[in-house]
């Protein structure tokens, strides 16, 4: 096992064709790089392969929105190794405390409960600002890689009734949920009294670090990192962490994002068959359970309703209702180049003051030259 930075892998495995060359036999791709891994015949349709020896209780072991993202052109180019959808964590310590609530109270006239809607979740993280304890409000992974700040965006645009696609189903971020999406998300990055000071310099997993080392009242990240928090050595807050859905506009619902990484066999490997029988050995009751408890998120329902798991990780049975509401990234080839474009651009509205409404424009445009 070899272990590589996400753009070393897409380049490994994808771009220098190092599945396609036999270099490797199994590949981690995660679901935004399945489309064009097998547009580019990259990773083996295993179709054949489960027909003659399926894994143990497949399909019905996963829930839907895990077993979708590979099936491509009637192909199948993947089983679910990692999953854990966005969601908001929290400190329940901190949300419980009589003391806390009551101030909260007296300060904002509501009740201190997790935010329904991003002015709550504003006003709560203002709230928990206490430099000098080193605990913020929240911590957010603002570190531009091509997934945290666009995963960010689009969370923002789909809490707002917005959508990456219009009618036709292309992709068009110009419109009035996008500004209104980019131009919150702006103001909370730059609001130094409601997030954690190191984020611009976090990916996901410091992010996820932070908060498990007591740094943050609330994050908003992938679920793993809050089941990270019950298990990890690191973490100074087992027992005092809750997960629940996303906050949203006043007028609209919460959502999710779904991407997950899947177990791939290069088309290149000559040993397809032993590659095959790994993949259905990792993928086993079993080994979902012991990945779970190692620190990983496991994809099968018996995983995340088993009850040696919720009694380390309470909250892990959760993970059913977070996938009724999680979204998916558009399957294109041109995806990856269109995040890229989407993180520029958030990036220059954490940094300028060019108005989101101009940024958006600018970005559709560059948009418009690769589709």
């Amino acid at each position: 096992m070899i272990p590589l930075e996400l753009h070393d892998l897409y380049e490994e495995t994808i771009t220098n064709k190092g599945l396609i060359n036999g270099n490797w036999d199994i590949a981690h791709i995660n679901t935004d790089w399945i489309f064009d891994a097998a547009n580019e015949r990259a990773v083996l349709d295993l179709n054949l392969l489960i027909a003659e020896n399926p894994p143990y209780n497949y399909p019905e072991g996963w829930h839907q929105s895990l077993l979708h993202l590979q099936q491509i052109n009637n192909g199948t180019y993947g089983l679910p190794f990692h999953d854990g959808p966005e969601c908001l964590i929290y400190r329940k310590d901190l949300f419980e405390n009589p003391i806390e609530k009551e101030n909260f109270k007296k300060q904002f006239g509501y009740e201190l409960h997790p935010p329904k809607t991003w002015e709550q979740f504003t006003q709560i993280a203002e709230f928990f600002d206490r430099p000098d304890q080193n605990l913020y409000g929240s911590v957010f992974a603002h570190y531009p890689d091509g997934h945290n700040m666009v995963f960010d965006f689009c969370l923002q645009l789909w809490t707002r009734g917005g959508s990456l696609l219009n009618s036709q189903n292309q992709i068009d971020i110009h419109h009035k949920a996008a500004i209104e999406a980019l131009d919150f998300y702006r103001t909370i990055a730059n609001n130094k009294k409601a997030i954690h000071p190191q984020s611009k310099d976090f990916g996901s997993v410091e992010a996820g670090m932070a908060f498990a080392k007591g740094e943050a009242a609330m994050a908003i990240n992938w679920f793993g990192f809050a089941s990270m928090c019950e298990v990890i050595e690191e973490s100074k807050i087992k027992g005092k962490v809750d997960i629940t859905e996303l906050p949203h506009d006043e007028n609209n619902k919460t959502a999710s994002l779904n991407v997950y990484w899947l177990y791939t066999i290069g088309t290149g490997s000559k040993h397809q068959k032993l590659a095959y029988d790994f993949l259905r050995f990792s993928t086993t009751p079993e080994s979902d359970k012991l990945l779970t408890n190692e620190g990983g998120i496991g994809c099968r329902k018996s995983t995340w309703n088993d009850i040696e798991i919720n009694k380390t990780i309470p909250f892990y049975h959760k993970l059913e209702t977070l996938h009724e509401n999680a979204l998916t990234l558009p399957q294109t080839p041109v995806w990856p180049k269109v995040a890229e474009l989407i993180d520029k651009m958030v990036l220059k509205a954490l940094e300028s003051d060019i108005p989101s409404q101009n940024l958006l424009q600018e970005t559709q445009n560059a948009i418009l030259q690769i589709i």
